[in-house]
């Protein structure tokens, strides 16, 4: 066969970063992963149960495309609840497959050919190939340690050029666990209106804040009608099979990423859609009782990771630590490759969220205290073999 059928842009694209360790590692026997961002907590009881009781009732039907109304005006509640942000249920909120659909869409109805979309790294591993299949141009600002990988506004105005339409903000972080302030963000938001920017805020570890509350930059003054916010119910809910995320948007881009949204999926899954009622309705303590584990076990895995020698900033929110693996002279690649050989313990390279992640791993703390304790252990091992210095034994046992 001597013509090529697959489009130029997409068979460049790589495979994701995160899978490639993850598919390694479940070929293994006695693998600790600490790479897939997932929660270890299965989706609380009376959720699952939601979800159960309307297949019972026979609820297997399509929805509306936007999702259901139930659905949709809890949405609405807990944004202005929660972040004092109104949006019309049935106009400028759509319920997509995950938050990741969400972000696709909302790429594809905003992007012409050619146009710029600012994104900050390290980032999650979709925002530059979601932005290239949308015919746009990733225009990437690498964020520093220094900074606590926070987005500067001196940065974003460098960064600016003619064809910028859309930043692609994302705090708290995957994978640093940076967060922002509302000072902080307001810094930002100055730069993006004098540009006239859209700002597609990627919100879904949003609960995941442990000093502080989180700022949604939507509500900021004059940024709700230049932001279209994503979220979802993956990791507050632990409900990441599920696959129900959301959008809330202006009326005009909620129109325009509906249609996509229309033709290409019909609806999300109708049983997703009911455990979410239920988990909007009636699940804020167990958001609260998680995130007090995930606290814990931050603390556990940032002191333990400083004390073996890879020196580790204080994550402020979601789930991950991003240290630094220098000080062992190997490439993040190298790192996590010999880790998973040596020790049987998976983390992900930090140059796959981007290439100024290079130098740093990540590493998930959605597990439990006994296999993060047990990763530290097998860590410290690795890095007193490898380590250009000798390192403090770090004493868990």
């Amino acid at each position: 066969m001597s013509r090529i059928f697959v489009k130029k842009s997409i068979a460049e694209l790589p495979y994701s970063g995160i899978r490639k360790f993850f598919d390694l590692a479940s070929g293994m026997t006695g693998v600790i992963s600490l790479g897939v961002g997932e929660p270890d907590f299965v989706t609380p009881w009376h959720i699952r149960e939601a979800g159960v009781y309307s297949l019972e009732k026979g609820y297997t039907n399509y929805t509306s495309n936007c999702g259901l109304e139930g659905l949709r005006r809890e949405i609405s509640r807990y944004l202005y609840e929660r972040f004092q942000l109104k949006y019309d249920y049935s106009r400028e909120i759509i319920v997509t497959v995950g938050a990741s659909e969400a972000i696709d869409i909302a790429l594809r109805c905003v992007l012409e050919p050619g146009d710029e979309v600012i994104i900050p790294e390290p980032c999650f591993v979709s925002y530059k190939p979601c932005t290239i299949m949308a015919g746009g141009v990733p225009k990437i600002i690498s964020t520093k340690e220094t900074d606590h990988f926070k987005l500067m506004p001196g940065d974003l105005e460098k960064a600016v050029t003619p064809r910028s339409k859309v930043l692609l903000l994302s705090y708290p972080n995957n994978p640093t666990g940076a967060v922002m302030t509302a000072q902080e963000l307001q810094a930002v938001a100055e730069v993006v209106e004098k540009y006239d920017l859209l700002v597609i805020a990627d919100e879904i570890y949003s609960e995941l804040t442990y000093d502080g509350e989180h700022v949604s930059f939507a509500s900021l003054p004059g940024m709700r009608e230049r932001t279209v916010l994503i979220n979802g119910f993956s990791k507050s809910f632990a409900m990441t099979g599920w696959r129900i995320g959301y959008a809330a948007a202006p009326e005009e881009i909620a129109a325009a990423m509906l249609k996509i949204h229309q033709y290409t999926i019909m609806c999300a899954p109708i049983m997703g859609q009911m455990a979410a009622i239920e988990a909007l309705k009636n699940g804020e303590a167990e958001i609260k009782r998680m995130a007090g584990q995930y606290d814990q076990r931050r603390h556990l895995i940032v002191n333990g990771l400083n004390q073996i020698g890879l020196s580790c900033f204080e994550p402020k929110g979601a789930f991950y630590a991003f240290p630094s693996i220098k000080s062992t002279g190997m490439s993040s690649q190298e790192f996590c490759a010999k880790l998973l050989r040596e020790e049987k313990v998976a983390v992900v390279p930090g140059d796959a969220f981007g290439q100024c992640g290079e130098g740093y791993i990540r590493c998930s703390y959605a597990a439990s205290v006994e296999q993060i304790t047990e990763a530290l252990v097998r860590m410290e091992k690795f890095v007193a073999r490898h380590a250009k210095k000798p390192k403090t034994m770090y004493a868990v046992r």
